[in-house]
């Protein structure tokens, strides 16, 4: 059976074919009102609210006064694609050789919303009592791929960000008034790299790079994490900062061939 044949089949599932472009509706878009996704996809507002509210039930979405954002589940969707990819597998490659180099944990996250979502990682060394798998997602300011990815955020973008976001200390070390996050977040855009220490919980402490495309916009962020009472901030510096440094700097060379996020 031809492409062609495919596309014209009676087997084709227009149900099917409305939920995915409403999803797809999403894209660059926080949320969407059933107004919205009616007007986007060219569906009436029944369809799009029965196909949100579908959505909703599957976990895929979570609705917010009358406002429908998409959750990191959404994520697994695209898994089997991307571990598919030759450009994935290059990608868990150099995970792997950091992980190996520096006998730790590594992972590597995206930002959505307000929070990260691992999308790749290779675990060393239990030092969490989180369970950290891809799909996993944790509040982006308490984390150092979390910090790497908002400071690389426009004004606007954060504006809306620290508007929304809730804020609250989950340790003692945990940075979250917004001013001072804030001031952390210019630093860490100035040196390239953020150090979290105790701060999501305590006993963590990662140190996070960004990753980059072709044109030269964080889309990504890796980091490589360790037990702080074993190991000090002065010795993340010295002795993991140089291979995290350069395996961001692989993967983002990477993106120039197809990158999966």
């Amino acid at each position: 059976m031809s492409n062609e044949d495919i596309k014209n089949s009676p087997d084709h599932l227009q149900t099917l074919e409305k939920g995915l472009k409403v999803i797809e509706a999403f894209n660059g878009k926080d949320h969407l009102t059933i107004s919205e996704t009616s007007r986007l996809v060219e569906i009436s507002r029944p369809t799009a609210r029965r196909v949100l509210i579908t959505l909703v039930n599957l976990g895929y979405a979570q609705m917010l006064d009358n406002r429908f954002y998409l959750t990191p589940k959404v994520l697994s969707l695209g898994y089997s694609y991307m571990t598919a990819r030759d450009s994935w597998e290059i990608t868990t490659t150099l995970l792997r050789e950091l992980s190996k180099v520096t006998n730790e944990s590594s992972s590597l996250a995206k930002l959505v919303g307000e929070e990260i979502v691992y999308i790749g990682r290779v675990p060393a060394n239990k030092i969490m009592k989180i369970s950290l798998n891809i799909g996993t997602h944790l509040p982006a300011y308490a984390t150092s791929m979390g910090k790497v990815l908002l400071s690389y955020k426009s004004e606007e973008e954060l504006n809306k960000y620290f508007e929304t976001a809730e804020l609250k200390p989950l340790t003692v070390h945990t940075v979250y008034k917004e001013e001072e996050l804030r001031a952390e977040l210019k630093e860490i855009r100035k040196q390239g790299y953020s150090i979290s220490e105790d701060q999501l919980e305590l006993g963590l402490m990662s140190a996070a790079a960004p990753i980059r495309n072709m044109r030269g916009d964080v889309i990504a962020a890796i980091n490589c994490s360790t037990n702080s009472s074993q190991t000090t901030r002065a010795e993340v510096e010295e002795n993991y900062l140089g291979p995290l440094l350069e395996a961001a700097e692989q993967i983002s060379r990477n993106t120039e061939i197809e990158l999966p996020f």
